[in-house]
C-alpha cells in the first residue's frame, strides 16, 4: 500500500469556524432583525451560484438582504459576515506542524464563496499552510460532487491511496472514500491527531 504523502483539508469546521453556515446566518437574523424564513428561501436558490463563484458577494446580498431598504448598510452587513470567521488554534497548529515537517503536500478541498475565501486565506495565513486551494469558488464545483475530489487528485498528481482528506461532515467524506482516499471525520483537534497517527501521519 502506498504511504500517505498528501493531505487535503476542509477549512470551515476543521481549521476555522464556518464562514457563512446556518449558525452564522442565525446570528445575522438576530443582529439585523431579519425575517429568517424569507432570507433562507432566497439563500437556498442562489447558494450554489454564490459558492461556485458565479455571483459575487454584492450580488448575493442584493438578492438575499438588500432587495428592499434596510436600516443598516451593506458594509455593516459585510463587516459582520467577515467577523464570523474565527480560528481553531489547535487544529491550525497541527496543520502547521505537518507543513514544517516537509513530509506532506497540503491542499484544501472546501466550499466557499470567493470574497469570504480570499478574506480567510489572507487573515489566517493559509497560504503558509497550503500549496493548492481546491475551493468551490475557484473550480466551479462543490462538495460532495465527486468531480471536485477527482480534480484535486489531478492537480497534485497523486494516487487516491496516497492522499488523506479531513472534513467535519460525513457526507463530504463519502465520495473521497469511494475514490480510494483515506478519510478522517474531524470531531476535535485531539481526536484528529489520534486519527492522523493511526495513518502514520505525524510531523
Amino acid at each position: 500500500m502506498p504511504s500517505i504523502n498528501t493531505l487535503f483539508w476542509d477549512v470551515g469546521g476543521v481549521l476555522l469556524s464556518n464562514a457563512w453556515d446556518h449558525h452564522e446566518r442565525r446570528e445575522a437574523f438576530t443582529k439585523f432583525n431579519l425575517d429568517s424564513a424569507a432570507f433562507e428561501k432566497r439563500h437556498a436558490v442562489i447558494v450554489s451560484s454564490f459558492e461556485t463563484g458565479e455571483i459575487s458577494l454584492d450580488e448575493y446580498l442584493e438578492q438575499t438582504v438588500f432587495y428592499r431598504e434596510r436600516p443598516f448598510t451593506r458594509d455593516e452587513f459585510k463587516e459582520f459576515m467577515y467577523s464570523c470567521s474565527k480560528p481553531k488554534p489547535d487544529a491550525l497548529a497541527r496543520a502547521r506542524a505537518l507543513v514544517a515537517s516537509r513530509k506532506f503536500g497540503m491542499g484544501t478541498i472546501n466550499n466557499e464563496s470567493r470574497e469570504l475565501n480570499a478574506f480567510r486565506i489572507e487573515k489566517f495565513g493559509l497560504r503558509d499552510i497550503f500549496e493548492v486551494f481546491v475551493s468551490s469558488c475557484f473550480v466551479r464545483l462543490r462538495k460532495p460532487d465527486p468531480q471536485i475530489y477527482a480534480l484535486a487528485l489531478d492537480l497534485v498528481q497523486r494516487a487516491p491511496q496516497e492522499c488523506c482528506f479531513v472534513d467535519d461532515r460525513a457526507v463530504n467524506l463519502e465520495p473521497a472514500k469511494k475514490l480510494g482516499m483515506h478519510v478522517i471525520q474531524m470531531q476535535s483537534a485531539e481526536q484528529l491527531t489520534g486519527e492522523l497517527k493511526k495513518l502514520g501521519i505525524a510531523p
